[in-house]
């Protein structure tokens, strides 16, 4: 099963720079554990790029085009400096979903990633690392260990995680909402999200094209949400697309055996489709 998310393709040639790399270049995008006055939100990705200064570091004034060109990396040339190398295509229907939690009335282009927590837009049930909004606990934002033991202690006996071990932590974690969560919601538009998450942390940080992904590293970014540069990842040299993250959600769909347990009204993701 597969979902053909929009299709927005820009070019991924970088050009090489002229400047000698410098010490300020690579001080502005060191991870900075966020202050107490900065925002962030339930989606680890976008916290790591504000803890790494791709995006506002106080986590307000966020912007389409800006949450695109960090996951992009398209002005980071630096080796010290990387990003996500994640082209537009990918991230564009979470992006578009992400304008909902905005109240800049006048442009419409601007959010926080605190107003990301905005249930059921952004934010899911049956997170790999966040609780559930309806579970009781009353924090759906903060990273939470207990949930993230599923991914943690799944794909036993190996130092990877797979597209295998992937769909079955997201069955399991659907289960535990079925089980303890009265205010589920689990629709077709839940599960693709939930899908795309799980095949970009596989893609970012481990190979595109099988999805298989050092442990090492992906824990490090749930858990600290940093990028680890300094225990040796490196961003892809291939570009991840929708295209390239569909193959790969093609068995996480397989393998979560998912079924719908709530219904909502069709969406429309573009002018063009497709519809949900």
């Amino acid at each position: 099963m597969q979902l053909q998310f929009s299709s927005l393709v820009i070019a991924s040639v970088f050009f090489a720079t002229q400047t000698a790399a410098t010490p300020g270049h690579a001080n502005k995008y060191q991870w900075i554990a966020p202050t107490a006055t900065d925002l962030r939100g339930p989606c680890p990705g976008l916290n790591t790029l504000a803890n790494h200064g791709y995006l506002p570091r106080d986590g307000r004034n966020v912007t389409v085009p800006g949450i695109m060109d960090a996951a992009l990396g398209r002005f980071n040339l630096y080796f010290y400096s990387p990003a996500f190398n994640v082209n537009w295509d990918a991230i564009l229907i979470a992006a578009k979903f992400g304008l909902l939690t905005g109240d800049d009335l006048l442009s419409g282009t601007q959010m926080t990633l605190a107003a990301l927590s905005s249930h059921n837009i952004v934010e899911h049930d049956a997170s790999i690392s966040r609780n559930d909004f309806g579970d009781g606990s009353g924090d759906n934002v903060h990273f939470n260990e207990t949930t993230f033991s599923t991914l943690a202690n799944s794909n036993p006996g190996k130092d990877t995680y797979d597209t295998t071990s992937a769909g079955l932590v997201q069955k399991q974690r659907l289960a535990d909402s079925v089980a303890n969560n009265p205010l589920l919601v689990n629709t077709r538009k839940e599960f693709i999200l939930r899908s795309r998450e799980s095949g970009l942390y596989l893609s970012i940080f481990g190979d595109p094209a099988t999805g298989i992904a050092p442990k090492k590293f992906v824990n490090i970014f749930f858990r600290e949400e940093r990028l680890p540069v300094a225990e040796g990842w490196t961003k892809s040299k291939s570009l991840i697309t929708g295209d390239s993250l569909g193959i790969i959600e093609e068995t996480i769909h397989n393998v979560s055996d998912w079924t719908a347990t709530t219904s909502c009204e069709p969406l429309v993701l573009g002018p063009n489709g497709p519809i949900l």
